[in-house]
């Protein structure tokens, strides 16, 4: 009876993990959930496309991750940020299943990953299997569902590959995860701009505001009488957002088109991306406005850099011409994933045009498909590669005397220069070098920073070699020189010299006032262990193999910031 029992429930349990997927091809990744999700395909996150679907496990870790299909792992990887630990398995029909923010791999996978980390002594590493080494059939349990790396909750994060070019796919749209969705996305705001050129670079003029109505489920028109004045060439900005059935968590869209009297003039579609054009979210979206939003902000227009993959309708780059006096028809469609589809219906009329560019004697022309070198006097220096830019435009390079920096943990080392403004996305990495001399105490304790929208300072590194700083940077603002020589924060999560022999782990709580943790390396009774960092939740945590002895360990912690400052921890207790 009980050996009966035990298969009906093998059963039910493969029947409700293949409820969720196709059935034919994939299992769900993770058992006995709810099958909710918290974050969807495609969807816009800061300076990158969301690159799978996050799987809700019930606000719980420890749920069984199994193969959605036959293959090998083919791979390991162990970080304190991004996916944390990650696994990887290479399928047999072409595809490569990929699971993120994992607790522990399967036993035989942890002891090699134990085994690699011992032999390097380094917390983070990157392991890569032949085919023969860790085969594995649909069905099996390759892990436990976690909450690590750059993880704000427990869940699973999951992808599906081309494994010949790592182009991740979107497997709703696909119809290999299915969740429960009927409703359609929520249009939140219209905003339009005209533009112009001005000896062949884009001038953008403001964006003007309209409000929205709900006139029926998935139906919009704007909220004033009448026909919408708009220039002779310009283009619409379309604020957006998406829901699920049993969530309230905001999703991304897939799909946004842009109709005039009928004919599709743009259309944007979200159904996979290679991760080099991860960044080009920022040239998607309307950047200025994407950066502070809690939901898309998507340009009904291609920007100069934006690959054109995204837009599988565009002419004239989705900008829309309107003679003066003109009325013409707009309707714009958002669909989500599920294919549930939301209507925006108004009309507009030529007016005068209002942008004018105006030439700037203090501006520099830079072209995003030529190298540039921008300078401000003898002491800074930016280097803009070819294809840095979204777009071409026109720099302001400025010196900013004594600037604030908001925080008493750091010490300012030189004026604040920008050459490109906060609202200006970088496509890749840019060089900034700037001339400033310090005490040689100061000198290992020196870093780039930049001011963020919000006033905030915010490390991005850099090296200080003879009397110069220099990075390589993907974030535009106000750049300058700090020292940080203030020492990380350990505190011990037990009580020093206490008996642990009750608990699974060693664990601490590390915090740093500026330039973040850098490093860690953990030595119980002299010898060096792996240990793990969960940086969302500020722990480091070591767990312990074997049997208590109740006999009594030492243990020292080294902890390293990004600016070189060290702390030593010291402690005993008994396990």
């Amino acid at each position: 009876m009980r050996y009966l029992l035990t298969l009906l429930l093998l059963a039910a349990g493969c029947t409700a993990a293949r409820a969720h997927g196709d059935s034919t091809q994939y299992l769900f990744p993770v058992r006995q959930v709810a099958g909710l999700y918290s974050a969807n395909f495609g969807e816009l996150r800061p300076g990158h496309f969301h690159g799978g679907v996050d799987i809700k496990t019930d606000g719980a870790v420890g749920k069984e991750l199994v193969a959605v299909a036959d293959g090998y792992v083919s791979r390991l990887s162990v970080a304190p940020g991004g996916y944390g630990r990650a696994l990887y398995i290479t399928l047999r029909n072409g595809h490569t299943a990929v699971y993120g923010h994992i607790l522990r791999f399967r036993d035989d996978l942890e002891q090699r990953v134990d085994a690699e980390r011992r032999r390097t002594r380094r917390n983070s590493v990157n392991l890569w299997f032949r085919p023969d080494e860790f085969p594995v059939a649909q069905g099996d349990v390759v892990a436990r569902s976690g909450n690590s790396g750059s993880s704000f909750g427990p869940h699973l994060h999951f992808e599906l590959r081309q494994t010949s070019t790592q182009r991740t796919l979107n497997t709703v749209r696909m119809g290999i995860i299915r969740p429960e969705d009927h409703i359609a996305p929520l249009m939140l705001g219209l905003r339009y701009a005209e533009v112009d050129t001005l000896d062949g670079i884009p001038v953008h003029g403001p964006l003007r505001s309209f409000e929205l109505k709900k006139t029926a489920d998935g139906c919009y028109r704007t909220a004033a009488a009448g026909p919408l004045e708009v220039g002779p060439r310009g283009y619409f900005v379309i604020e957006a957002s998406d829901r699920r059935d049993g969530v309230y968590n905001r999703f991304g869209l897939y799909r946004v088109s842009l109709d005039i009297d009928g004919e599709r003039r743009f259309e944007y579609r979200m159904d996979g991306f290679t991760f080099d054009r991860s960044r080009s979210c920022d040239a998607v979206s309307c950047y200025p406005l994407q950066s502070g939003a809690r939901a898309e902000v998507l340009r009904l227009a291609r920007l100069e850099g934006a690959p054109a993959e995204f837009y599988p309708t565009l002419r004239e780059r989705g900008l829309v011409r309107v003679a003066p006096g003109s009325t013409h028809h707009v309707r714009i469609e958002a669909e989500d994933d599920c294919g549930n589809v939301s209507t925006l219906e108004f009309d507009i009329r030529g007016g005068d045009a209002r942008l004018r560019p105006e030439r700037d004697t203090t501006a520099v022309a830079v072209r995003r498909n030529r190298d540039a070198l921008l300078r401000i006097g003898d002491e800074a220096t930016l280097r803009i590669p070819a294809g840095a830019l979204h777009e071409s435009l026109f720099a302001r390079p400025v010196r900013l005397y004594n600037p604030a920096t908001g925080s008493g943990t750091v010490a300012v080392l030189s004026p604040a220069y920008r050459f490109l403004d906060s609202d200006t996305p970088l496509a890749g990495e840019v060089m900034l070098s700037l001339q400033l001399f310090v005490p040689e105490q100061t000198a290992p304790h020196v870093t780039l920073a930049v001011r963020n929208r919000r006033g905030k300072l915010v490390r991005l590194g850099g090296t200080y070699d003879a009397g110069r700083l220099t990075a390589r940077i993907r974030t535009a603002g106000e750049w300058l020189a700090v020292a940080d020589t203030v020492p990380p924060t350990v505190r011990p999560l037990f009580t020093p010299g206490g008996d642990l022999s009750r608990s699974g782990a060693l664990r601490f709580r590390l915090g740093d006032n500026f330039s973040g943790i850098a490093s860690y390396d953990l030595y119980v009774d002299g010898e060096w262990v792996p240990c793990d960092r969960y940086p969302m939740q500020g722990t480091l945590e070591y767990h312990f193999a074997g049997a208590p002895t109740h006999a009594e360990h030492s243990a020292l912690l080294v902890v390293k910031d990004g600016c070189n400052n060290e702390t030593r921890w010291e402690g005993t207790f008994r396990r």
